[in-house]
């Protein structure tokens, strides 16, 4: 087996950043009690202010001004590494978040999927960046390896044990997850590295210090297994999103429902579904929800789209109170299954594909603006067309190119010259059941702009040709 660990060394920060519109912004998290508040993380603009991790914050303050304080919020970090368990269950099936901002996976039995490590490796970065976290990636032959080779380590691979062990007994004292009183036992007693400590006899360092130290060295060194409880995807997905301050326009609400959907989009390839159905939650200061649903005609998981479908629904809204929090639900997931595309695609390269462009048509004019045609089993072309829900079919199947595509709402009488008749008549009478009875012969017609058309001769008042459809 082969293990990969995804540490993530400021979570914390990484959550708060990734929520907010303004990088350049000096931000820092706070924490500890309130008698005596420190600084636990601070962004790159902070840090250039003179601001360190460790400092109180009335030190921070006689340092610098014009910075943002934020309260660390442990479950919305919590919350954050379930979205990145749902992630990685995308690439395995063995997914453990054991450690606390650190991912384990099993690659190993992957690597047939998503090509050798190099290239795999290089997707997990792509794809963490734009969920715009910090990371270091380590694989190791055991997982407790991985995830203690990442404290020294970025990009390390030793994919069997030899190696392993080899880059292990050169990780410092302090980096190899032992508690905090061996690690300083060690230490007085000279000793720096892994491989110091090992090279004493194990009877002494069973009698010197107690049995989980040496059950953590066995299971570092791969001797001992370690148990780990493996992730499972949940049948929903549910983030809220706290804005700290008052929104009243929907502009403002457009970067963190990306950032909404982005999530969406990354739970759903994890668990290899899509969403036809979700709710957006606009949470207020006073008063009720304001609830937005968002429903498709088919499962869909592309976060551009959702995205376009859910500010689709959106900006027509009107907003009836100041909104101070985000909540994205989504219950409907039913198994996703792609559409097949050529090798070349023939359309443009602006062109929508229509499930795209049905789905956009939907969200800016309304579900009751679109709708789709059926056949009906009647010859009259007034009866044969009727209108019914987008992704329903008739049962009645028709020749394409046997009826005229465009309906006029009512029939144009035709001039007598300019018209040309092509082919002979067909004639159609019914209707004698419902009082609508008809007796006409139909032709096809061109005009002279080269225009082609459905007209009809009234057999009961004969006379000119009316016109009743275009073909396309």
């Amino acid at each position: 087996m082969l293990w990969a660990c995804i540490v993530f060394p400021q979570l914390a920060l990484d959550t708060v950043l990734r929520e907010r519109d303004e990088p350049d912004c000096a931000l820092v998290l706070m924490g500890g009690p309130s008698q005596r508040r420190v600084l636990q993380s601070v962004n790159c603009a902070a840090a250039k202010l003179g601001l360190r991790a460790g400092q109180t914050l009335t030190a921070a303050r006689a340092l610098a001004d014009g910075f943002t304080c934020v309260e660390v919020d442990p479950a919305r970090v919590d919350q954050v590494q379930q979205l990145l368990a749902a992630w990685a269950y995308r690439f395995s099936a063995q997914v453990s978040l054991h450690y606390p901002r650190a991912l384990l996976l099993e690659v190993g039995s992957s690597l047939q999927l998503f090509g050798p490590w190099p290239l795999f490796e290089a997707r997990l970065r792509q794809e963490l960046e734009a969920l715009g976290l910090r990371h270091r990636i380590v694989v190791a032959s055991n997982p407790v390896a991985a995830r203690m080779l990442a404290n020294a380590h970025d990009g390390l691979a030793v994919t069997c044990p030899e190696q392993t062990r080899a880059a292990l007994l050169q990780l410092p004292i302090g980096k190899i997850g032992l508690p905090a009183d061996a690690a300083q036992a060690f230490a007085r007693m000279g000793l720096r590295r892994l491989g110091e400590v090992m090279a004493l006899p194990r009877e002494a360092l069973a009698r010197r210090f107690a049995a989980q130290v040496q059950l953590h060295l066995d299971q570092l060194l791969g001797v001992r297994s370690v148990g780990l409880d493996f992730y499972q995807p949940p049948d929903r997905f549910e983030t809220r999103l706290e804005l700290n301050f008052d929104v009243e326009s929907h502009q403002a609400l457009l970067f963190p429902l990306r950032r909404m959907i982005g999530d969406l989009a990354a739970f759903l390839a994890g668990r290899d579904c899509g969403v036809q159905r979700f709710e957006l939650h606009l949470e207020h200061v006073e008063g009720p929800d304001t609830r937005l649903m968002v429903g498709l005609l088919s499962a869909e998981r592309d976060a551009a789209m959702l995205f376009e479908l859910a500010r689709g629904r959106l900006e027509p809204l009107r907003i009836p109170a100041p909104v101070r929090n985000l909540r994205l639900l989504a219950e409907d997931l039913p198994a996703f299954v792609p559409q097949h595309q050529a090798l070349f695609d023939p359309r443009a390269q602006q062109a929508q594909a229509w499930p795209q462009l049905r789905e956009r048509l939907r969200a800016r004019l309304g579900d009751e603006a679109v709708k789709g045609l059926r056949a009906e089993a009647d010859h009259r072309p007034e009866c044969a067309w009727q209108l019914n829900d987008l992704g329903t079919c008739g049962a009645l199947q028709v020749t394409p190119g046997s009826r005229p595509g465009w309906l006029l709402a009512a029939p144009q009488r035709l001039p007598e010259s300019g018209v040309q008749l092509l082919g002979q008549a067909e004639r159609i009478e019914s209707g004698w059941w419902d009082g609508g009875d008809v007796r006409r012969d139909y032709y096809r017609i061109e005009t002279r702009e080269g225009l082609r058309g459905w007209a009809y001769q009234d057999l009961a008042a004969p006379g000119p040709l009316w016109l009743q459809g275009w073909f396309a």
